[in-house]
């Protein structure tokens, strides 16, 4: 797994915009950047939607106050799904990125198998980064939703 002081992986992650489908190179997006970034089960669920992406949007300002450049939200999901999903939430100020194929949540150590539930999945964490570096991981355990919240996260900052 993903430590404190480690660089973040080099990935690609895709997320539909105005612009149209981009493929965002992890090292390319976040480089010289403050980053918060947040990983979700799967969009349109439960704790996701009603918890999880609704918090942060509606601290963004807050956090982009304490000197974040980017909040990002990553889910093993395409980034049709994810577009959509952030539309619904009104996540305007989050770039909503899919995973599709699990490679990123690979990288990082953080993928869970959910069998028919809905396969190889992200673990619900946080993780702030500094230029690349890794300053915080906070990973949920099993169903709980407590140390990636955005108030949590804010509290960090």
């Amino acid at each position: 797994m993903i430590e404190v002081g480690q660089t973040i992986p080099e990935a690609h992650l895709a997320e539909l915009n105005q612009e149209g489908m981009q493929n965002h190179s992890t090292h390319q997006l976040f480089a010289g950047k403050k980053v918060v970034l947040f990983a979700v089960p799967g969009a349109f669920t439960p704790t996701c939607s009603e918890s999880h992406l609704p918090g942060f949007v509606v601290l963004a300002d807050n956090i982009k106050a304490k000197g974040v450049d980017i909040i990002a939200c990553v889910s093993v999901n395409d980034a049709f799904v994810m577009n959509a999903w952030g539309e619904a939430q009104n996540a305007e100020q989050i770039m909503m990125l899919g995973d599709g194929d699990a490679s990123f949540t690979k990288a990082l150590g953080l993928e869970m198998d959910t069998a028919g539930f809905g396969g190889v999945r992200s673990q619900r964490y946080a993780i702030i980064i500094d230029d690349l570096t890794v300053s915080t991981v906070n990973v949920e355990q099993a169903k709980s939703f407590e140390v990636s919240s955005a108030e949590t996260i804010l509290n960090l900052l």
